[in-house]
């Protein structure tokens, strides 16, 4: 790792003495004689330590620290001083410097300030990258699915989160618009910053753009203090605007003033704060009809749709649906300390025969209540609702009565075709051990792929 310096002091001779005995230890190290350039160079590329002055014309040392520590907050500060007093040293230490050092200095000892500043950077950076790794790995637990619908739409998201640009995610109400939203961010560099959601639906104007925008003090009857805009407060992170279709027309042009400006003016505000935000917005709307019929404007349009995500809805991924009911299982046996082993056959082909209009969210809810209520090891029919046990019935009167035997046959071979032919994860969304599902094929003969087929 390249480790960058910067060496800020007044005097050049003691600068160009400092930068030396650095950069015999293989630093990369810029020294300057007043804090402004520092600045400017700090925006644009970086550093990792920074050493300054205590006393210089302009800004001085402390002024160094806080305001490097708000551009960098990662980067280490020591700070120099020919008048060394504690207080000082105190007020560096709060502000968070790493060490407060009196002049004359001893080279040997600022060699062995760096080496240890440096060391607590590496240490930084690695344990960063863990939690990036991690966050990773994690971020796309809450999105399930095994069929090829789904590995598509992980496939996009694991790339539109590598670039930064603006997203639209379309999908019906309950599909996992936001969850898609989220897993983005996650997966993108700006994932150590805030994910800020807002639902477009059901606001009047006003307070659309108050909430959004913020508003200065007196900017309107009630507005006793200033309040910082959910757009704002997303710096550096992902603003999420749900619902888009349905923001009137007159915060469209706002919106789209944001965009292509990147800056912000709070209600009541002249001044313009600038911007640095991703914005993902979705909508169960066809925006290019809206865009169509007058009710969406194009040019926002544009603006959002640089990269476009299809959410599908349950009744396009039903292979999904055992993997998702397993999944949510797992989950709320851990918030309601049960230990539901599973879902019965019956209870199971009840669902694939259902068509969810309220998709992944109406699954949830039913698998939430059943893992509530039951007080077996496997959900059974009982324990849907009762509209979808009604469903039962129409489903299943019509057709004749088949034994225990044939149902389970029946089941097995269907999760096995869902899986993929996958035993193991069979075994798991069935709940019972790989060794009774092992006896289970033998018995009905299901010795391979083939017979399943045949079968």
């Amino acid at each position: 790792m390249n480790i960058r310096v910067a060496v800020i002091d007044d005097e050049p001779i003691v600068g160009s003495r400092l930068k030396k005995a650095l950069e015999k230890e293989s630093y990369q190290v810029e020294s300057f004689t007043a804090a402004e350039p520092f600045f400017q160079e700090l925006m644009h590329k970086g550093f990792h330590l920074v050493f300054t002055d205590l006393r210089m014309p302009g800004a001085d040392g402390m002024t160094v620290l806080e305001k490097t520590k708000n551009i960098s907050p990662e980067t280490e500060v020591i700070v120099i001083t020919g008048y060394g007093s504690i207080d000082s040293a105190i007020e560096a230490i709060k502000k968070g410097a790493y060490h407060y050092s009196a002049k004359p200095l001893k080279l040997d000892e600022i060699r062995a300030l760096a080496k240890n500043a440096v060391e607590k950077i590496r240490l930084q950076l690695e344990n960063r990258s863990l939690r990036e790794a991690i966050a990773q790995r994690d971020s796309l637990t809450d999105i399930v699915g095994v069929s090829q619908i789904m590995q598509d739409v992980f496939t996009l998201l694991h790339k539109v989160a590598a670039v930064d640009c603006n997203v639209l995610i379309q999908g019906r109400s309950g599909t996992g618009k936001e969850v898609a939203a989220r897993a983005i961010h996650a997966l993108s560099h700006r994932r150590n910053a805030m994910f800020v959601s807002f639902n477009c639906g059901g606001f009047t104007e006003e307070l659309i753009s108050s909430e959004l925008f913020g508003y200065e003090k007196g900017a309107f009857t009630g507005a006793a203090a200033t309040k910082i805009g959910l757009i704002e407060s997303g710096a550096g992170g992902t603003v999420f605007l749900d619902e888009i279709g349905e923001m009137p027309s007159s915060m469209q042009v706002k919106l789209l003033h944001v965009i292509q400006e990147k800056r912000i003016f709070r209600v009541g505000g002249v001044r313009p704060i600038d911007l640095d935000i991703r914005i993902i917005a979705a909508t169960n709307r066809d925006l290019k009809k809206e865009v169509e019929s007058g009710n969406f404007r194009e040019d926002l349009f544009y603006r959002l749709n640089v990269v476009n995500i299809h959410i599908p809805t349950l009744a396009e991924r039903q292979d999904d649906i055992p993997l998702l009911i397993t999944h949510f299982i797992s989950n709320y046996n851990k918030a309601f300390g049960k230990k539901i082993r599973g879902i019965s056959p019956l209870a199971l082909e009840i669902l694939l025969h259902y068509d969810f209009p309220g998709n992944i969210r109406e699954l949830k809810n039913i698998i939430e209540r059943a893992v509530a209520l039951s007080d077996q090891d496997f959900i059974e029919p009982d324990d849907l609702p009762p509209d979808i046990q009604q469903l039962d019935f129409r489903t299943f009167e019509s057709v004749d009565m088949e034994s225990l035997e044939k149902i389970e046959k029946r089941h097995i071979i269907s999760v096995l075709q869902r899986t993929s032919f996958n035993r193991p994860l069979t075994a798991k969304i069935l709940g019972i051990p790989r060794t009774t599902l092992w006896r289970r094929l033998k018995a009905y003969g299901i010795d391979s792929d083939a017979d399943v087929f045949d079968s």
